[in-house]
């Protein structure tokens, strides 16, 4: 039976409901026979956002002349995807809600299977890095008795159906590691007051934030220099994503580094020693 569980939470732009199955097929190269005690969940929330970011392509390659369609698709969705995800977050059912349903659901399915104690390690892409450490931060903030003004910690909503174990798991207190690749949590919170900008607190003593980042990809970025308790919290790692040989004329030099992280060895073989 699997002793930890990897849960993987998709980034901005066009994503398939198998977006992880690369990084799953390469870690399971990498550490053989202990992949076996590993179990891979995923979070799929790309279907909240898509239809009206697809309708708006379709109509704007059908009604206009463009260039560069799949920078601008890529910049279409990835961005849309930002601004849907905030906009009106305190509504009920807003997209900021129903991605964070998407995550409890993940959760709770590693609970049910796996039990109350399950160690888990955090693999986000990203725009996922921000969706993730928003849910651990509201989930943690209402835990302390703070009042949370959006998402399924809002009070009457969907944490508040749920048994207290349940809750309590969702607070991801088993959580024993985070690992961020292609982080955009700076361009959320750069333009708030510097004493507002606060990272989650640590769920439990062993646990470990590593944001991997390159620095070609103007979409990833470090995280430490945020400060507030990101400095101490955050082990920023520095890797070049899309370093492989038929990689490295098209990424491992330029932005496009920031879909290439999760089939690196310098991603994949740090992942599978932390599992």
């Amino acid at each position: 039976m699997p002793k930890v569980a990897l849960l993987t939470i998709h980034g901005m732009g066009e994503q398939p409901l198998d977006y992880a199955d690369d990084m799953r097929r390469a870690l399971s190269h990498r550490m053989g026979a202990a992949f076996a005690n590993v179990d891979v969940h995923s979070v799929y929330y790309q279907h909240l956002l898509k239809p009206n970011e697809l309708d708006v392509w379709n109509r704007t390659r059908e009604r206009a002349t463009v260039r560069y369609e799949q920078l601008r698709k890529f910049i279409l969705f990835g961005f849309a995807d930002a601004a849907g995800l905030e906009n009106r977050k305190e509504y009920d059912n807003s997209v900021y809600e129903q991605a964070q349903m998407e995550i409890a659901r993940a959760l709770l399915a590693i609970h049910a299977t796996r039990g109350p104690d399950t160690p888990i390690v955090l693999l986000a892409h990203s725009l996922g890095c921000q969706v993730m450490s928003s849910f651990i931060y509201d989930a943690q903030k209402r835990a302390g008795g703070g009042l949370v003004a959006a998402g399924i910690w809002k009070p009457g909503r969907m944490a508040d159906s749920l048994s207290a174990e349940q809750r309590k798991f969702l607070h991801c207190g088993t959580v024993r590691a985070f690992v961020t690749t292609g982080c955009n949590i700076p361009v959320f919170v750069s333009a708030h007051q510097r004493m507002d900008v606060k990272p989650i607190i640590k769920p439990n003593p062993g646990f470990r934030w590593f944001n991997l980042y390159d620095p070609d990809d103007a979409l990833g970025w470090p995280l430490q220099p945020l400060e507030g308790g990101y400095e101490t919290l955050v082990e920023d790692r520095v890797v070049n994503a899309g370093q492989g040989i038929l990689d490295f004329m098209t990424k491992s030099w330029n932005p496009l580094s920031h879909t290439a992280y999760w089939t690196d060895d310098e991603v994949i073989k740090p992942l599978a020693n932390l599992l």
